[in-house]
C-alpha cells in the first residue's frame, strides 16, 4: 500500500508540536539542540526542541575516524573537561607514509603540510562523544527519539517545510499492514533542522526541490570502511596518528589509509576511496583488507584482535559544492549539506559549529515570532566564521585529486604547505569539477580486472563476518529499505556493461547476482538485513536506479567504541 492509502484507511496521523524539530542525534543535531537550550536558559525563555534519531540510541549509527579538533566542542561546552566529554587521548605523533607495495616513505615532519598537522586535536571513538553529547542535551530539556525515522517531510500549503512525518511501523514485505502496524507520528515545527549525515535521504529531496545546489559543483564523495581493534600492550602507542597515500590505489584513484591509536590498547583504522573511481572490477571492502597487509599496517595489528567494523559514505565536495543551506522553514547542517573538510578528514568539527550557527538563527527567529521562512541569519554567520576560512583554503583539495594522484599530492603540497608558509591563507586559484561521482565508472570490458586475495580471517576478513561483527539487524519481515526506479536495470546495464559493480562497491554484501533456477538467468538479489546504511549505492549506481530510504526505526547498525 502507498503512504497515501495507509493514510486513508488508518489516519490522520497523531500529531506534536515543537518550536524546532531536528532530525538525527549526530554531532551536528545534538549541537543544535544544546545550543537552542543554553540560548533559552541565557534568555529566560523557553523553548521546545525534538530530535528524530533512526539508530536505536544517540551514537549506534556514528562512524568516524576519528580525529576530532575541539574549537567547535570548545565553543559549545567552555568546560567540557569538567564536564566528563571523552576527548581523553591528545595527538602525541603524526605521521604521514606513501606506501609502495612492498615498502614505505615517511614524510619529514617539517614537509606534513598543515592540513595533516593534528598537534591539539584528540583521538576519539565519535559514537561515544555523540552519546555524551545526547546525555547533555537531555539534562538540559531536550526530547530525544531514538529508534523513530524521518520518512518524509511535511509541506504547508504555501510549499514551505513545516515538520517531518516518521515512518510507519509494522508493514510486511509487500508494504501491506500487520497486526503490528503503526501509523507515523508528524513531529511539527516552526523550523526543521537537517542533520542525518552525509547523503541524508530527506537532505537528498530538499535539495532537489528547492534547487539547493543550483550553481555548484556537484557533490563528491568517498567511501570510509573501517576496523576497530585491541592490540598487545606492548605494540599499543596512544595518541600516534598515521596518514597513508600510494599502494594499494593506482595513480588515478583517489584513497588513503588512516590508523589512529586511542587509548585502552584499541586501534581504529580505515581506508577511504573516492567514488568518482573509474573501474568497476574495484571493492573498496576488499582495497582496505588488501591495505592491512602492507608491512607498516600489519605492524600495528600483528597479535591483536578485530572487535569492529564499519563503513560510511564521506562527502568531499567542500566549499564550492556546498548548496544553499537554508529553504523556507528549515536549515541543512553538518555533512548533510557537505561541510566536511577532507583535506583534514575531518568533520565533526564543522558539524558542532554549523548545528550552532543554525540553532542562533532558529532561536532569534522563534523568540522574534517568526516562523517557516528563511533563516538568512544562518549561512551569513557561516561566511563570518572560522569555518568558512577554514574550507575556503581548502576548496581545491578534491577537484586537483580528479587531475590524478601525483598532481593532487603535488598542489596539496603546495596550497596546504608552502602558501602557508609565504603567509597567504587561502590559494589565488579556484579548481572546478563538472561531473557527479555516477558519471566515472567506465565500462567492464575497457578496464583490468583485480584480483583479490582470500581472507585469512585473521589480519582480512570477508564481508559476512565484518558485517557480523558490526552489530547489524533489520526485522526481516518489513519492506526493503533499497529500492530500484527500474528493476530490470540491475542486469540489462549494471550488469551487461559494468559487471555488476553494486556487488563490488557495496561494503555489506547486500547486493548479489544470481541464477534463476529456470532458465539460468540472472537476477539481482538484495539482502537489505545487512545494509549499514553508508549510503554508497545511492551515491555509485551508474544509472542511479537505487534510491536509498528508511527502514523501520532502530534497525541498521549498532556501533560500539566506533
Amino acid at each position: 500500500m502507498t503512504s497515501a492509502e495507509l493514510l486513508a484507511q488508518f489516519g490522520p496521523r497523531d500529531s506534536m508540536d515543537y518550536d524546532v524539530v531536528i532530525v538525527g542525534a549526530g554531532p551536528g543535531g545534538l549541537s543544535a539542540a544544546i545550543r537552542l537550550k543554553q540560548l533559552a536558559a541565557k534568555a529566560g525563555k523557553e523553548i521546545s526542541v525534538v530530535v528524530l534519531e533512526k539508530g536505536s540510541e544517540p551514537g549506534a549509527h556514528i562512524l568516524s575516524g576519528a580525529v576530532m579538533d575541539p574549537i567547535a566542542i570548545t565553543e559549545l561546552f567552555p568546560n567540557w573537561k569538567e564536564l566528563g566529554a571523552p576527548l581523553n587521548q591528545p595527538v602525541t605523533a603524526d605521521e604521514v607514509l606513501f606506501l609502495t607495495k612492498d615498502g614505505a616513505t615517511a614524510t619529514p615532519q617539517w614537509l606534513i603540510p598543515e592540513c595533516l598537522h593534528n598537534h591539539g586535536n584528540y583521538v576519539v571513538a565519535l559514537g561515544t562523544v555523540t552519546k555524551w553529547l545526547g546525555e547533555q542535551a537531555e539534562a538540559l530539556g531536550v526530547e530525544i527519539f531514538p529508534g523513530f525515522t524521518a520518512a518524509e517531510v511535511l509541506y504547508d500549503e504555501q510549499g514551505n517545510v513545516r515538520g517531518v512525518a516518521t515512518g510507519n511501523m509494522g508493514l510486511n514485505k509487500e508494504g501491506e499492514p500487520t497486526d503490528e502496524f503503526q501509523l507515523g507520528m508528524e513531529l511539527c515545527g516552526k523550523y526543521t533542522i537537517f542533520a542525518e549525515g552525509a547523503r541524508g535521504h530527506l537532505g537528498k529531496q530538499l535539495i532537489a526541490r528547492f534547487k539547493l545546489d543550483e550553481g555548484k559543483d556537484p557533490q563528491s564523495y568517498a567511501i570510509g570502511v573501517k576496523e576497530l581493534w585491541e592490540v598487545p600492550a606492548d605494540k599499543a602507542k596512544p595518541g600516534l596518528v598515521v596518514h597513508t597515500a600510494g599502494w594499494p590505489m593506482d595513480n588515478d584513484t583517489y584513497g588513503g589509509g588512516f590508523l589512529y591509536h586511542l587509548e585502552g590498547n584499541k586501534v581504529t583504522l580505515g581506508f577511504v576511496i573516492g567514488l568518482d573511481y573509474k573501474n568497476p572490477w574495484l571493492s573498496p571492502f576488499e582495497e582496505m583488507q588488501r591495505w592491512k597487509t602492507h608491512p607498516s599496517i600489519r605492524a600495528h595489528l600483528e597479535g591483536g584482535k578485530r572487535i569492529s567494523y564499519g563503513a560510511r559514505a564521506i562527502t568531499a565536495g567542500g566549499l564550492l559544492s556546498l548548496p544553499k543551506t537554508v529553504f523556507p522553514g528549515g536549515a541543512l547542517i553538518g555533512c548533510d549539506a557537505g561541510y566536511l573538510n577532507a583535506s583534514r578528514i575531518k568533520g565533526s568539527h564543522a558539524a558542532i559549529k554549523t548545528g550552532m550557527l543554525a540553532a542562533e538563527a532558529a532561536f532569534d527567529a522563534v523568540q522574534a515570532g517568526r516562523q517557516h521562512d528563511e533563516l538568512t541569519s544562518y549561512p551569513a554567520a557561516f561566511e563570518q566564521s572560522w569555518l568558512r576560512a577554514e574550507l575556503d583554503r581548502s576548496r581545491n583539495f578534491k577537484q586537483w585529486f580528479k587531475k590524478g594522484n601525483t598532481v593532487g599530492s603535488l598542489m596539496t603540497g603546495i596550497e596546504q604547505w608552502l602558501l602557508p608558509k609565504l603567509g597567504i591563507k587561502s590559494p589565488p586559484w579556484t579548481i572546478h569539477r563538472a561531473q557527479a561521482d555516477h558519471l566515472y565508472l567506465r565500462p567492464a570490458a575497457e578496464m583490468p580486472k583485480i584480483d583479490y586475495p582470500k581472507p585469512d580471517g585473521k589480519l582480512t576478513f570477508d564481508r559476512l563476518s565484518s558485517v557480523f561483527v558490526s552489530n547489524t539487524n533489520h526485522a526481516e519481515n518489513q519492506p526493503a529499505h533499497l529500492t530500484l526506479k527500474d528493476p530490470s536495470v540491475p542486469v540489462k546495464i549494471n550488469l551487461a556493461k559494468y559487471a555488476g559493480p553494486e556487488s563490488r562497491y557495496c561494503p555489506a554484501g547486500v547486493y548479489e547476482f544470481v541464477k534463476n533456477e529456470a532458465d539460468n538467468s540472472e537476477r539481482l538479489q538484495i539482502n537489505a538485513q545487512n545494509c549499514v546504511h553508508c549510503k554508497t549505492c545511492d551515491i555509485k549506481d551508474p544509472t542511479q536506479n537505487i534510491v536509498w530510504v528508511t527502514p523501520e526505526g532502530g534497525g541498521g547498525p549498532n556501533y560500539a567504541g566506533m
